[in-house]
């Protein structure tokens, strides 16, 4: 199994305090409904212990930056503004990703980075691990990433590309992460639209949570 939550690219970071013109409480609450339903989260017997899934939006709307979950931060159920780095850039080519904030971004920020350069209408992404959508991902229709590409690299970031010049995977507003065990992402132009999106398909499999 690869290893989870390590961040795989080059990190451009410099700490700064949070910013509190943003307010990330609708972030956090549909977050933490997640963190209840063991879609994001840490536990000893899940990918080894170590926290997984992650949440961002767009620091504003038609803007590249960003507001992603920081490193590391799967056993807290409630997330604080000092909790979230802002990405101000990314670049593929050269596997690296430029942050600031009062912790280091997600593991996932490079491919979080992709899809909101790839679609300017998409506002927020929420990428969990659920079992039930990713082993049902080739009978619900969803689109996939390649297996052999791991989470968090340049590689998954150009999967990503690839399936939105390829498939239907914007209006579906979810994908499967081939090569990522469970992980699936949702993404869409409002936070409780994309609540809505991702759990609505987990109950077409049958379930509530993570299953």
């Amino acid at each position: 199994m690869q290893e989870e939550g390590v961040i795989k690219f080059d990190l451009d970071y410099r700490w700064s305090a949070p910013d509190p013109s943003l307010d990330i409480t609708a972030l956090s609450s549909v977050r933490r409904d997640l963190w209840r339903r063991g879609l994001i989260g840490q536990a000893p017997d899940r990918y080894g212990g170590v926290g997984y899934g992650n949440v961002s939006c767009r620091v504003r709307p038609g803007e590249h930056r960003f507001l992603v979950s920081g490193s590391q931060t799967g056993a807290l159920e409630w997330l604080q503004s000092e909790h979230y780095a802002q990405v101000s850039g990314f670049d593929v080519d050269r596997n690296q990703v430029h942050a600031t904030g009062p912790i280091q971004p997600s593991s996932e920020a490079l491919t979080h980075g992709m899809i909101y350069e790839l679609a300017d209408a998409i506002q927020v992404i929420l990428h969990v691990h659920s079992p039930l959508i990713w082993q049902a991902g080739n009978s619900l229709g969803l689109p996939m990433t390649s297996r052999h590409a791991a989470y968090g690299t340049a590689a998954m970031a150009r999967e990503v590309a690839q399936l939105f010049h390829a498939t239907d995977v914007i209006s579906r507003g979810m994908f499967v992460m081939g090569g990522h065990l469970d992980g699936v992402i949702a993404m869409g132009e409002t936070i409780p639209e994309t609540g809505r999106i991702l759990l609505d398909c987990i109950e077409r499999c049958g379930g509530t949570g993570a299953g």
